[in-house]
């Protein structure tokens, strides 16, 4: 395809996306008042410990801002099988039939991995909230703006969310031949600090429970990671040693890391 051709065949694919994420804003509309009830819940956990916790909007366009931006979200959410496979389709035409294998391999499992990672997220959240509201005097409200807060919720699930897929983009690196797994186990120390920091920025800093309950379960996904990537690499050395031994060459590229 020449060029002009791929800008067509990306403004084809670019406007498919963009009709499937405004059908799928009608859904987000009518779920939005649903999904900002759950997303509101630390604050009512508050109002139930006694707590003057307030959700204010600040200005008269606040309210429709706000359930514009969470069907927004909704919609991308919804719509993402049809703009990934969009994607897909535009990059697949330029790759082999193994790297498309694994890229659909990789999808399959970065989709679940995401929505755990936000669902983990969500469930630290609170616990968020709660320290935030402790370092002010009880008898002071929680004044928070809903694009705040909304901003809050949002960015924490998305880091989240993409914290957990980052095990699955190694595999699928070593997978393609560009990491080993022995250099991802190597680099075990520096992941952890990583991920540990990470989860720093994601929580507050002291709140160190919840920095935890978000570190363990990517660090633990980390090493899982490193797992499946060496079995391969085993597997792999294994197949071109046979492969080359029918021509009598001894293979010792698979040995160096």
């Amino acid at each position: 395809m020449s060029l002009g051709e791929h800008l067509v065949e990306l403004r084809k694919r670019l406007m498919i996306s963009a009709a499937a994420i405004v059908v799928a804003l009608v859904a987000g509309w009518f779920l939005s008042s649903w999904v900002w009830d759950v997303l509101r819940m630390p604050i009512r956990d508050l109002e139930g410990q006694g707590r003057d916790a307030i959700i204010a909007y600040g200005d008269i366009t606040s309210g429709f801002d706000t359930k514009v931006q969470i069907s927004l979200f909704i919609a991308i959410l919804i719509a993402s099988p049809v703009w990934l496979y969009q994607i897909w389709a535009f990059l697949a035409p330029g790759l082999t039939r193994r790297e498309k294998l694994y890229g659909v391999a990789f999808l399959g499992a970065a989709v679940p991995l995401f929505l755990g990672g936000a669902y983990a997220g969500w469930s630290v959240m609170p616990n968020i909230v709660r320290l935030m509201a402790s370092f002010q005097p009880e008898e002071d409200a929680f004044y928070l703006t809903a694009r705040s807060y909304l901003d809050f919720a949002i960015k924490l699930l998305l880091a989240v969310g993409v914290g957990f897929v980052m095990p699955a983009f190694l595999v699928m690196l070593n997978f393609i031949g560009v990491l080993r797994g022995r250099s991802i186990l190597k680099s075990w120390r520096l992941a952890i600090l990583l991920i540990i920091l990470f989860a720093g920025i994601a929580t507050p800093a002291a709140d160190l429970m919840s920095m935890f309950l978000l570190a363990a379960p990517i660090i633990v996904l980390y090493f899982a990671a490193a797992t499946i990537a060496i079995v391969h690499d085993k597997r792999v050395d294994k197949r071109r040693e046979r492969e080359l031994a029918e021509y009598g060459i001894d293979d010792t590229v698979g040995s160096v890391e």
